[in-house]
């Protein structure tokens, strides 16, 4: 995997998810154009370590969060060279993955 991606921001910081108006977006949220995950749509990515709303982001993958119960996986992308733990992508993700059996592998 090429690990710098460009991300369209399609749910940015600040927003609600379109279906479920309960979810807030704490962080930038779109996809990688060109990658297809195994839901059939562009590769889903969130974008850390940004702290105002974006269109788009290019960055680099340091971890990939895999949804036990569901066909997704997510990357987490953020500026190049920035160090993030596990710990502070669990934190920051939470919003959205506490409705699913996740786990985090990092690349880095």
């Amino acid at each position: 995997m090429n690990k710098i991606v460009k991300v369209i921001i399609d749910r940015p910081l600040g927003s609600y998810h379109p279906e479920h108006k309960d979810i807030y977006y704490c962080v930038n949220y779109g996809y990688v154009p060109d990658i297809i995950a195994l839901d059939g749509e562009e590769q889903d990515a969130y974008v850390l370590g940004i702290s105002k709303p974006i269109e788009e982001f290019t960055g680099e993958v340091v971890a990939i969060i895999h949804r036990n119960d569901d066909v997704e996986e997510k990357w987490v992308v953020v500026p190049q060279g920035m160090k993030i733990t596990k710990v502070d992508i669990q934190k920051q993700v939470h919003f959205q993955e506490q409705y699913f059996d996740s786990s985090i592998k990092m690349l880095i």
